[in-house]
């Protein structure tokens, strides 16, 4: 019987060898990777009236940078956080309801969704048992995607892709993720962290934020402040256009024609990629570093001082990146993070963590400074929303598990919705062209090899 990890030792580096091309090709063939332009700006290949990341303009091919905003179904989502917290509402069901249908709605309108997604919450009978119970997985965005997949044999339609049908399918799973996240991290809290098992039927008379701080609690509590704080982050981070990955991920798989579980699984694949819903962990772990070495948190000098070695790959995990800082899109301010800042400065009063709230504000103020003279760079650089995403999940004292999770929960808004604009009017399979570079070979029998 042949070693299979002796095979693979053997066989690895033959496999990345016969894999790699070479760099200069993509110069010569003008080859745009990751989908963006010389100029830093993402290759246009579709359109949308969901969502508009707004951080640059163009002039003479040149990207301008201005203070960034975020528009939802062309609303400025700085405008509907102010106009929620006046009230002092929840903002994130009527977030979905615009996401979704467009419009925003009145009070009977909003009052309706809320009570459907409400009494929607709960997952089909057998469900928790079968299939997040009987097979805990470590990594919850896994077993998310898991349950998305299985949901198809829980659907008496699942492959119809009219658009009452998918609509069903994606207000089905907006008001169900919450609960599959909280089961699923329950699954692993006990049977991998060895921790006591907690399975609390979901409330249809609470909000999302707040029933998903009360099914992932042991004692079900939760505060106003804490609740409010979460259901900002979830608004915040229910769209982002449609060129982000995983959303990019949804209408490249909804453009062949399969059915909704399908394209949402792969877009929590997408999501799971440290390079994108993962990167607040990256900030999280780097905090961390700099709380180890730095002694005084108050001292400029010694923050930008280990900041440098950071830059210079010297500390943390030695990537030269100081995670949290810039964005593909946004220049001078993700609007995102401004919301997000605000809201926890008031948390971190709440639970006597003002001292390393303002750590967060020296490192935001200190990064650019010490990219722009390490680097020699003009380059505008300010944090993204995972500079201070991780730090509101740490005040609510929730685990790191749950933080890329969170962010799923949130984005199945935006991701439905995406997909039935691909099904209305995208009408043509998504297929970019890779070019081969690997030349031509004749065949040689196996005797002669």
């Amino acid at each position: 019987m042949i070693d299979f990890n002796k095979f693979l030792d053997k066989m690895s580096a033959v496999a990345e060898n016969n894999n790699a091309i070479d760099p200069e090709y993509y110069t010569k063939y003008e080859v745009k990777r990751g989908l963006r332009n010389r100029n830093g700006s993402g290759v246009l290949v579709g359109l949308t009236e969901i969502g508009e990341v707004h951080g640059y303009t163009i002039d003479e091919s040149e990207r301008v940078p201005v203070e960034g905003r975020l528009y939802y179904r062309g609303i400025d989502v700085s405008e509907m956080v102010e106009g929620f917290q006046k009230d002092k509402r929840f903002g994130f069901e009527e977030t979905c309801y615009l996401l979704l249908f467009g419009h925003l709605p009145d009070k009977n309108q909003l009052a309706e969704f809320v009570d459907i997604l409400g009494n929607l919450r709960r997952l089909p009978d057998g469900f928790t048992e079968d299939m997040i119970l009987k097979a805990p997985s470590p990594d919850i965005m896994n077993k998310l995607a898991r349950s998305v997949l299985a949901s198809y044999s829980y659907d008496d339609n699942p492959d119809d892709t009219s658009i009452k049908n998918v609509l069903r399918q994606s207000i089905e799973l907006i008001a169900r993720f919450p609960t599959m996240v909280a089961y699923g991290y329950q699954a692993k809290s006990h049977y991998h962290d060895n921790n006591s098992l907690y399975i609390h039927p979901p409330r249809p008379d609470l909000y999302t934020a707040e029933n998903f701080l009360y099914m992932i609690r042991p004692d079900n509590k939760y505060t106003r402040s804490e609740a409010e704080i979460l259901d900002l982050a979830m608004v915040l981070h229910a769209e982002h256009g449609g060129g982000n990955n995983s959303t990019f991920a949804v209408h490249v798989v909804t453009s062949t024609g399969t059915d909704t579980y399908s394209a949402i699984a792969a877009a929590i694949g997408s999501l799971k990629g440290p390079k994108h819903g993962g990167a607040n962990l990256k900030v999280m772990g780097m905090i961390e570093d700099i709380k180890n070495h730095v002694s005084d948190w108050n001292d400029d000098e010694e923050i930008a001082e280990y900041l440098k070695k950071i830059i210079n790959k010297e500390a943390y995990d030695k990537s030269g990146l100081i995670y949290g800082m810039g964005h593909a899109v946004y220049t001078l301010s993700d609007p995102r993070a401004v919301l997000l800042k605000k809201k926890a400065a008031e948390l971190a009063v709440e639970k006597n963590m003002e001292e390393e709230f303002n750590l967060y504000l020296k490192i935001e103020q200190l990064a650019p400074r010490v990219f722009a003279e390490m680097k020699q760079s003009n380059k505008d650089i300010s944090v993204n929303v995972d500079f201070y995403s991780g730090f509101v999940y740490k005040m609510l004292d929730l685990p790191q598990s749950l933080y890329t999770p969170i962010f799923a929960m949130a984005r199945i808004a935006g991701w439905c919705a995406h997909r039935i604009e691909e099904l209305v009017s995208g009408q043509r399979i998504i297929r970019p062209a890779y070019k081969s570079v690997s030349g031509h070979r004749p065949y040689i029998p196996l005797d002669q090899r």
